[in-house]
């Protein structure tokens, strides 16, 4: 997947789109979801014109990375969810059903979201 630089959050960053900022610095930006999956769920995106997490740990600055991890970890501060738990989740490409091709993580929480991922059964 390549980058598009009229995808959906390229417009949100350069102002065409609104959104319902949650927060800022200078290499990510946080808003929340248009079509929230949890009481909290917000989307935190860096700057930079970065596809996927593989794209952005190869080709962004350290300065960029250690940005954008902070950042989450603001946001799910600022939310309210660090407390009680939340999880993270990137969409990665075609077979991780990524839509938007700019990587996104999208902060969720608020309440149980259930088991993502449920243990595999014991064979002993």
């Amino acid at each position: 997947m390549s980058y598009d630089n009229n995808n959906i959050f390229a417009k949100i960053l350069r102002g065409e789109i609104p959104c319902d900022k949650v927060y800022e610095t200078d290499h990510a930006f946080a808003f929340r979801d248009i079509n929230p999956q949890a009481p909290v769920h917000t989307l935190v995106i860096p700057k930079g014109a970065y596809v996927s997490f593989a794209d952005f740990s190869e080709k962004a600055s350290a300065e960029e990375v250690v940005d954008f991890v902070r950042a989450v970890g603001h946001v799910a501060r600022l939310e309210g969810v660090s407390d009680d738990g939340y999880r993270l989740l990137a969409n990665i490409g075609k077979n991780g059903v990524q839509d938007v091709p700019h990587l996104h993580v999208h902060v969720t929480g608020g309440k149980h979201l259930g088991c993502a991922f449920p243990p595999s059964a014991k064979t002993d």
